[in-house]
């Protein structure tokens, strides 16, 4: 699919502004193509959907190829906090995959609330993430807002798009936080040596995490994160980069010696707060510490109290 920017009406928009408006595909969807390298402008990729269109660009997008996969419904059970017509409100387990994908076709908490929820879900990401608007990495334990239909669908994802959400976690890493609140505001981007994995990149997004530091241990730091924008790993990039990575993190860390038996990040996604989108009411969820992560700081209290 080519556009072409031959008109005064059609420069300085963003990217991924106009690609939305005129093509039938969601924001969501363009984002991913522009992330994946699917959309080149005067045949040069551009990963920033920032980009502003200019006078005679001509702008390529690739469609990716759609790989159906018959989703089962999957009788798993889920901790469900609040749930209305609009919306539910899930505390995902440690280990649970969100949605489908190579490897992962059972057992992901699509599996789980397409059996919850029967055909009463969003369709806007298609079947393979159907009521997804946003997710958590597998290792990662916490708050998920699912969308029951579309309507909800849209003002939850403008919401996170706007950033007029909020988005706290909690998390436990290896090495002293050296302020005891503070910003990061540095770029994410894709890591170019290794497509898992992403990194600082000056040409990537925006990413600003705040901090703060909850209890300080003999070499390990506990602290709450604030996400301001919303980018794959966020928290566990940030710190890796401040020389302080996640525990158990070790895509971008490494084994810890006195905790060897930890495999993922000790990262709790405990707060969520957005605006309901039928009620218009500010609502606003939490969640207890999982004993996973409840151990971890025990241990820590035992063994390596300041």
């Amino acid at each position: 699919m080519i556009f072409s920017i031959d008109s005064e009406n059609k420069i300085n928009i963003r990217l991924d502004t106009f690609l939305k408006d005129n093509s039938e595909y969601s924001r969501t969807y363009i984002t991913t193509l522009i992330d994946d390298g699917n959309v080149f402008v005067n045949g040069n990729v551009v990963n920033k959907p920032s980009y502003k269109t200019k006078l005679n660009d001509s702008i390529e997008l690739i469609e990716k190829e759609i790989e159906i996969i018959d989703v089962v419904p999957e009788n798993i059970k889920i901790d469900i906090l609040y749930e209305d017509d609009d919306i539910l409100i899930i505390n995902k387990e440690r280990g649970m995959v969100v949605h489908p994908s190579n490897g992962h076709f059972n057992g992901t908490l699509v599996n789980a609330i397409m059996y919850h929820c029967k055909n009463n879900l969003s369709t806007i990401n298609g079947v393979i993430r159907p009521g997804i608007v946003h997710r958590i990495d597998k290792d990662t334990s916490g708050l998920l807002c699912v969308c029951k239909n579309d309507n909800a669908h849209k003002s939850i994802a403008i919401q996170f798009s706007e950033h007029s959400n909020v988005r706290k976690y909690k998390a436990i890493v290896r090495g002293d936080i050296k302020d005891d609140k503070g910003v990061i505001n540095k770029p994410i981007g894709r890591d170019k040596r290794n497509r898992l994995r992403m990194g600082i990149d000056n040409n990537g997004k925006e990413a600003i995490t705040e901090y703060k530091v909850l209890k300080r241990f003999n070499g390990y730091t506990y602290a709450e994160f604030n996400l301001l924008t919303g980018r794959t790993h966020q928290i566990r990039v940030h710190m890796k980069n401040n020389g302080t990575p996640l525990l158990g993190d070790l895509v971008y860390g490494k084994v810890d010696k006195n905790f060897k038996d930890i495999d993922g990040q000790i990262l709790h996604a405990y707060y969520l707060e957005f605006t309901h989108p039928s009620t218009g009411e500010r609502v606003k969820f939490e969640s207890d510490l999982p004993d996973y992560f409840e151990k971890v700081l025990s241990e820590l209290e035992n063994k390596y109290a300041i």
